[in-house]
């Protein structure tokens, strides 16, 4: 199974694009900070990823602010190019 459910803030989101197919496509950039337990012991966790949004799902993303926060959900994928990781949002819950 290839699901990742993360809880992020948006820090940086692109301009809509279209793919080839003529769907709309936004680039994102989410940060993640949390603590959690590995082997017994306290781990302080940050990281930036990539990511992207593809389809309707734009139009959830498009009004949000920078620095708004959320549970993000979708898969994991090869980057273009082969290169890294890319995120791909397939849903999104706002924390209010």
């Amino acid at each position: 199974m290839n699901r990742l459910v993360l809880s992020a803030q948006l820090v940086e989101r692109g301009a809509v694009r279209y793919t080839p197919a003529g769907l709309p496509a936004l680039d994102l950039s989410l940060k993640h900070e949390s603590q959690v337990s590995e082997d017994g012991q306290p781990r302080k966790v940050s990281m930036e990823i990539r990511a992207v949004a593809i389809g309707a799902i734009t139009r959830q993303l498009l009004p949000l602010a920078i620095g708004s926060s959320g549970t993000f959900a979708g898969f994991l994928t090869a980057g273009r190019n082969g290169r890294g990781l890319s995120f791909h949002v397939t849903e999104v819950e706002l924390l209010t």
